[in-house]
């Protein structure tokens, strides 16, 4: 076949015979890189001269055969939810995260666990040296087991001959972009071609019917905070997590936005210690203040979330002070300002409550974002409680969507989201009217309101 040089966008994936500063198809300047291609005019008229045959590789739907135990549990609770109950077997999982997220910590700590369950581990680093890898795994493991090998190599040759030699159950690669396959070079590690034919070979490894394998690839990230290469590799492979939060802060989370064996949007909650990353099995317990019975701090509400398919209790604080400027401040990072501006202006015209000269600063407990319209109830009563120096009891919830009308709305999935309420054991919660069953529950009154001002003169007593 005779070789010619294209060259490919590492956004979109378009291709063009010769270089461009910026690609017309989707826009970015300087993603064209240069790669090898193939003329396969010969192969294409061979496959067209091709007679009908049974392929060997052809089944019936009904006779594929589906083991039992497709799933390795890794003891992590967090990541096995986000993964959907486990790491399947013959499957490839991509993980990202910026610099500096833990994105090797947390596989280094995957791998301790599944050792321990007496499978084999490959753990093949072409960004960090074997030494840089055990003085990490002396810090965030208890033991290491005989069960974990390492291969410091960019070779992705030698990382497969690896995976036959120990026969290895599980295998991370850190990061796929710094991995080159023989059969590709000239071209650089991390160049789109490479990288591509580098995942390829992992999931042909992986899906090996004869020798199911599972994998986990690092992916880095480039300066628009996206997994870098190509949009393909997260088509090729099974299962997309990305790892979310601030280095400075101990708060991680994971989320998957792609999953072939679960549900996308799940997300799993972390803190970054000395020991590595552990896991909060209960985050609506980590989300909200412990505060003592009876104590009662103005600004403060509570409210829940949905993360993935499980509600999460958060508590939003806020803080309104008198302005001394022109223009009051509003600043808030869990969620987006023009939402806040726009539950602002309902306070004020609906709420009868002038903030026109009042600065506003909202916030939540652990730094959670609040992505939901279910939230603007909860917001809204902690900037009355602020403005009135009214508190609210702990025990109270929020859970709606408020109209421009000031009418309280429906939010998906309100049952679940009471029920975790009454788990915790919290007294009273606001909703829509009509908008669930009547279920008896052991601890919650489920108070229902129709508008927003009905919810204020009840908690604030203000008409």
């Amino acid at each position: 076949m005779r070789k010619k040089i294209i060259y490919k966008c590492m956004q979109c994936g378009y291709e063009s015979l010769k270089w461009m500063g910026r690609c017309t198809e989707c826009g970015t300047w300087n993603s064209l890189e240069e790669m090898n291609s193939f003329d396969n005019n010969e192969n294409k008229k061979s496959m067209l001269n091709r007679t009908k045959n049974v392929s060997s590789k052809v089944l019936k739907l009904t006779n594929v055969e589906v083991g039992k135990n497709q799933r390795i549990l890794t003891g992590i609770h967090e990541f096995d939810r986000v993964m959907g109950g486990g790491i399947v077997k013959d499957s490839v999982t991509i993980l990202t995260s910026p610099p500096g997220g833990g994105k090797s910590t947390l596989t280094l700590a995957i791998s301790g666990e599944v050792a321990k369950q007496g499978k084999k581990v490959l753990y093949a680093t072409g960004e960090e040296s074997d030494s840089q890898i055990k003085n990490r795994a002396n810090r965030i493991l208890e033991q290491i087991h005989e069960n974990i090998w390492i291969i410091a190599d960019t070779s992705l040759n030698s990382v497969l001959d690896a995976i036959i030699e120990i026969d290895a159950d599980l295998i991370i690669v850190d990061s796929i972009q710094t991995f080159t396959l023989d059969e590709f070079l000239p071209a650089r590690a991390g160049n789109p071609t490479q990288t591509m034919e580098c995942a390829n070979a992992l999931v042909q490894c992986a899906k090996n019917k004869e020798r199911q394998r599972a994998i986990i690839l690092i992916g880095q990230m480039n300066k628009n905070d996206e997994m870098a290469g190509l949009r393909s590799l997260e088509h090729l492979v099974d299962t997309v997590l990305f790892m979310e939060g601030n280095h400075e802060e101990e708060l991680r989370s994971i989320v998957a936005t792609k999953n072939r064996f679960g549900s996308t949007g799940e997300m799993g909650f972390f803190t970054m210690t000395e020991k590595g990353l552990i896991s909060i099995d209960n985050p609506s317990e980590y989300f909200i203040t412990k505060r003592e019975k009876g104590e009662l701090v103005s600004g403060s509400t509570i409210t829940v979330i949905k993360e993935g398919s499980r509600p999460v209790i958060s508590e939003i604080e806020s803080l309104v002070s008198n302005s001394f400027t022109p223009y009051p401040s509003r600043i808030c990072e869990a969620m987006k300002k023009d939402q806040m501006n726009t539950l602002i202006s309902v306070l004020e015209q609906r709420g009868k409550i002038s903030l026109y000269d009042k600065n506003v600063v909202i916030k939540t407990t652990g730094g959670i974002k609040l992505k939901e319209q279910a939230v603007n109830l909860a917001v809204i009563m902690c900037i009355a409680s602020s403005v009135y120096n009214k508190p609210i009891p702990w025990d109270y919830a929020f859970i709606a969507d408020v109209g421009l009308t000031g009418e309280l709305k429906k939010v998906p999935s309100i049952e679940h989201r009471v029920k975790e309420l009454d788990r915790m054991g919290f007294v009273k919660v606001f909703v829509p009217q009509n908008c669930m069953r009547k279920i008896m529950f052991q601890n919650i009154e489920v108070i229902e309101c129709k508008t927003l001002m009905q919810v204020i003169t009840y908690c604030i007593g203000k008409k």
